[in-house]
């Protein structure tokens, strides 16, 4: 359920002079409505309510909107397939913390109680540093749990639980059922995953055509993102092992054709020289079939002037015959086993995430058991909003602490504002239900800036505690987040034991193992090009993972931004390494050695990365430069 970082590729101007920092703060992701995302919100929380609303249930209905709401914030673009994965496996997760919250919340007294929620907070956080999926479940664990333990609901917490997943799991039919942009060409079951292959072939193209401009780099990593993507739509979770119609299999063969052409299209950026119009026309084509599910008709060929010229027309050539078989092909997507997984979530990484996420959520329970056991501003029953907005304010993968906390902190203000003067004039209990469906619809477009997504869930909380029975608690939400805030910023700037950074040196180190991997696989002089092509992928996906991390502790304040110095380098060198070893396996394919300038440039690389891994205390070992193909 987390929010995506707020990382535009071109930055604001008037924003380019203010300290990373807040500059964060203030940027806000763009792009067209996502009208299907909005449809699905209306028809999410607001139906839900109106349901128990009418036959008496009301506060079942209150915990199957919050479910709904949640889901929504992970609804994304993207497949059938993968909204499965995405929305169902926290779903699952956060009914598990509801009926643990209830259960400790009835049970147990205050110090306990604070004392249990610590632990799922560690356990949350360092499940977090997994990956999205992963987090969200954390996130829905920790905020389900709150509200098990502290919400007022005279229903058993079996009760509870099944209606927690009843409103994700409504929200998970509605993207299922109803169509998308797109459906309406080919098998309706796929219209996202086409899309999704669609953009790679695009990728491609628009990589071709920025070869030798300043511009190559920044196509290469759009390439990276489109693939990562669609091979994620693609490798959602399935019944059956294989693709199981003509539609998919074809949809398999068109995603395994790019893998070749994305290969050719790197190693030509690497040569950096201009390349004609006709070089990005055949991929451009492909895009087009893919995304009318059409046949690519006569496709230009490039000039055959030089290895990375001729891969390509092979790949082109390659890519019609799977067009017009549409046999599958294998997705090359990453396999990680449970106890790799394991080894993220308890690793230094992981570790640093879970402390930080079990300290701020413990302390905002015991400050939020304080308050309500003193009745130091009245018996309010809700103390549960401390520790659920600690939630996601401590979540490191949501975004840097300072442009958390100020997001969090202006979007409840505005929000609990809003839901005031909403309050007064509108009709009870219709006019709430009427604004719960109206922001279930808004969640999708506020997602692209924190601020506006708080602003937009804490006017649907007010109305939902407002229809349970509640009287207007704006000043109370407003009270109970700046509390967090706190909480929060002194937690993040605590020392820890370790040293600090060890999520971004975590991803940078499968960073180098990944492209350590790929680079000996190449040198090696294997025939094997689909482990190849995995390898590449795999190399490409952790190179893209680091980037993030490092992307967004750089944009922390200075007191946290400098334990993750000189990490963005190691990054750039890393990159320019996987995209050099990416054109010595194209010039090997076709010539069988590598020339002077491919070796000179390797073994620069290496020298590069191996003093940047020192400057930054990475403990992996940097690859070696094998010598079995010579020039």
């Amino acid at each position: 359920m987390s929010p995506r970082p707020h990382l535009p590729a071109r930055a604001f101007r008037p924003l380019a002079a203010l300290p990373p920092w807040l500059a964060h703060a203030l940027r806000a992701q763009r792009g067209p409505v996502p009208w299907s995302a909005v449809t699905r919100g209306a028809l999410a929380a607001g139906p839900l309510l109106l349901v128990s609303v009418l036959v008496g249930r009301t506060s079942l209905g209150v915990v199957a909107a919050i479910a709904a709401m949640l889901a929504g914030i992970n609804d994304r673009p993207g497949s059938r397939r993968t909204a499965v994965k995405r929305l169902g496996a926290p779903a699952l997760v956060g009914a598990g913390g509801l009926l643990v919250g209830t259960y400790v919340g009835d049970h147990v007294g205050a110090v306990a109680l604070t004392a249990v929620l610590t632990g799922l907070g560690l356990l949350a956080g360092g499940m977090s540093a997994i990956g999205p999926v992963a987090s969200g479940g954390g996130t829905q664990l920790l905020v389900a749990s709150a509200i098990g333990a502290g919400m007022p609901v005279a229903e058993p917490g079996w009760a509870r639980a099944l209606a927690f997943l009843a409103g994700a799991g409504w929200l998970l039919a509605l993207r299922l059922v109803l169509p998308t942009p797109g459906a309406m060409t080919g098998d309706f079951r796929f219209d996202g995953e086409r899309d999704a292959v669609a953009r790679v072939y695009d990728a491609v193209a628009d990589l071709l055509d920025a070869t030798g401009t300043e511009h190559a780099t920044a196509r290469r990593a759009a390439l990276t993102a489109a693939l990562d993507h669609a091979q994620d739509a693609l490798a959602g979770p399935r019944l059956r092992r294989y693709a199981s119609s003509s539609s998919e299999r074809r949809l398999h063969a068109q995603f395994a054709a790019a893998l070749p052409l994305a290969e050719a299209a790197t190693a030509l950026a690497w040569a950096a020289e201009p390349l004609s119009e006709r070089a990005s026309a055949g991929p451009r084509r492909l895009a087009a079939a893919v995304r009318e599910n059409t046949h690519t008709g006569p496709l230009p060929a490039p000039a055959r002037s030089a290895p990375a010229l001729r891969a390509l027309d092979d790949a082109l050539l390659h890519a019609a015959d799977a067009f017009d078989q549409g046999g599958g092909g294998d997705l090359h997507a990453r396999r990680h086993g449970v106890r790799n997984l394991l080894r993220t979530g308890f690793g230094a990484g992981g570790r640093e995430y879970g402390l930080r996420v079990a300290l701020s959520f413990g302390a905002s329970a015991a400050v939020a058991q304080a308050l309500y056991h003193s009745q130091w501003y009245g018996r309010h029953t809700h103390w549960y909003w401390l520790p659920a907005t600690a939630v996601f304010l401590v979540k490191p993968d949501l975004g840097p602490l300072v442009s958390r906390v100020l997001c969090r902190a202006a979007g409840t203000v505005l929000g609990a504002l809003l839901f005031a003067g909403f309050a007064a004039v509108l009709p009870r209990p219709e006019g709430l239900v009427a604004l719960v469906a109206l922001c279930g619809a808004l969640i999708p477009v506020s997602t692209r800036h924190f601020a506006a997504q708080t602003a937009v869930v804490t006017v649907l909380v007010l109305s939902l505690v407002m229809v349970g029975g509640e009287p207007q608690a704006s000043v109370g939400r407003i009270v109970e987040t700046l509390l967090a805030c706190g909480i929060v910023l002194i937690v993040g700037h605590l020392p820890m034991p370790g040293r600090r950074g060890g999520q971004v040196r975590a991803r940078l180190a499968a960073a180098v193992r990944a492209a350590d991997a790929y680079l000996t696989h190449v040198l090696d002089g294997s025939d094997d090009r689909a482990a190849r092509w995995a390898l590449r992928r795999e190399a490409y996906r952790a190179l893209a993972e680091a980037r993030t991390a490092i992307a967004l502790a750089a944009h922390e304040l200075p007191a946290l931004a400098r334990h993750t110095e000189g990490t963005d380098e190691v990054a750039a060198v890393l990159e320019r390494l996987v995209d050099t070893t990416t054109a010595c396996a194209v010039h090997l394919d076709d010539t069988g050695r590598l020339t002077a300038r491919h070796r000179e440039r390797l073994a620069e690389l290496l020298d590069e990365l191996a003093a940047g891994r020192d400057r930054v205390g990475l403990r992996t070992p940097v690859p070696d430069l094998p010598v079995p193909v010579a020039g």
